[in-house]
């Protein structure tokens, strides 16, 4: 192979001298060292700062079900007494809140956690959520639980007073 002055490549680098070769080589190390102060790893598919900045993704229902359905009820049943509320999932307030526990339910029940305690706590809740403005309600029932009882009770009572379910 020739150049375009006539001379073949391998003359050309033997016109340079061995030590000016090499003080070419050490200055474009110097250069690339400046410039690049870290070794760059090999090229991954998501580096880790990257990958700390991006939390694990939620779901698109996991992302929009506070919105979708944002007032749910909360019903909690103690050996003594049965607790409900309504909260509104985007601001974690409380809507309206009901208990078996309260003065004015406390000694005018005969029992605080029967069938009939059940209903009056669910016609509480519904009208309380009237005055609030909320219609529309969801229950999530924990991992393999059944609607039925003492829930279904404090659930049928709620829906037959106005309130829908999503």
């Amino acid at each position: 192979m020739t150049c375009s002055c006539g001379r073949s490549i391998v003359e050309h680098w033997i016109q340079y001298s061995k030590d000016e070769l090499e003080d070419n080589i050490i200055q474009i190390a110097r250069r690339d060292v400046e410039e690049k102060p870290f070794i760059q790893a090999a090229w991954t598919r998501r580096s880790r700062g990257e990958a700390a900045k991006i939390a694990n993704r939620k779901s698109w229902k996991q992302r929009t079900d506070m919105y979708m359905r944002p007032f749910v009820l909360d019903v909690y049943f103690s050996r003594r007494f049965i607790h409900a509320k309504v909260m509104h999932r985007g601001t974690s307030k409380v809507v309206s809140a009901a208990s078996t526990n309260c003065k004015d339910l406390r000694y005018s029940l005969p029992s605080p956690t029967d069938d009939n305690a059940c209903r009056i706590i669910g016609n509480l809740i519904a009208e309380r959520c009237k005055e609030a403005d909320v219609f529309v309600l969801s229950y999530d029932p924990p991992n393999m639980e059944r609607i039925q009882g003492k829930i279904g009770i404090v659930i049928d009572t709620i829906k037959e007073n106005g309130i829908l379910f999503v």
